[in-house]
C-alpha cells in the first residue's frame, strides 16, 4: 500500500508540476500549448524538425515535458523519505525546489540539448517557484502524510 501511495504521489506531483509549468509558459510567451511543446521537442530533434513535425513533435514535446516534471517529482519524493523537512515545511521547501528546478533546467538540461538557450527572467524564476515547486511539494505532502499515517490524513 505504501509503495502505491509513493508512486501515486510521484505521478500526481509530476502532473501538477507539468500543468503548472505549461500554464507558466503559455502566460509568458502568449502562445498555445502546441508551440510550447514543439519548443520542448526541439531539444531532442532540433528546431527545424520540431517546427516541421507539427502535431507529432508537439506530442513528443508534451511527453518529454511531463517526463521531466515527473522526474523532478520523483527526486522530491525520494528526498522527502530521508529529509522529512520537505514534507513538514512543504511551502518553503516547494518554493525553493521550484527555484532549483528552474536553474537546473536553464543551466544544465537546456544547454545539453539542441534547444535554444534560456535567458534568466524573474517571471520564469518566480513562476517555477509558484507553479512548479509549490504544487509538487503540496501534492507530495498530502499523499505521503496520508501514507505515513497508515491511510489517515492529518488535515494539513
Amino acid at each position: 500500500m505504501f509503495r502505491r501511495r509513493v508512486l501515486t504521489a510521484i505521478l500526481l506531483a509530476g502532473l501538477a508540476a507539468g500543468v503548472g509549468d505549461t500554464l507558466l509558459a503559455i502566460g509568458m510567451y502568449h502562445v498555445g500549448p502546441g508551440p510550447i511543446y514543439r519548443s520542448i521537442a526541439s531539444g531532442l530533434v532540433g528546431r527545424e524538425a520540431a517546427v516541421r513535425g507539427g502535431f507529432v513533435t508537439a506530442a513528443l514535446g508534451m511527453l518529454l515535458h511531463f517526463f521531466i516534471a515527473t522526474t523532478a517529482a520523483a527526486v522530491y519524493v525520494a528526498a522527502s523519505s530521508k529529509l522529512r523537512l520537505l514534507l513538514e515545511r512543504s511551502v518553503a521547501c516547494g518554493l525553493a525546489f521550484g527555484v532549483a528546478v528552474y536553474f537546473f533546467m536553464k543551466d544544465v538540461v537546456v544547454p545539453l540539448s539542441a534547444a535554444r538557450p534560456i535567458s534568466f527572467t524573474w517571471a520564469g524564476l518566480v513562476g517555477h517557484a509558484l507553479l512548479v515547486g509549490l504544487p509538487l511539494a503540496l501534492v507530495a505532502r498530502r499523499l505521503l502524510a496520508i501514507a505515513s499515517q497508515g491511510g489517515r490524513s492529518h488535515g494539513r
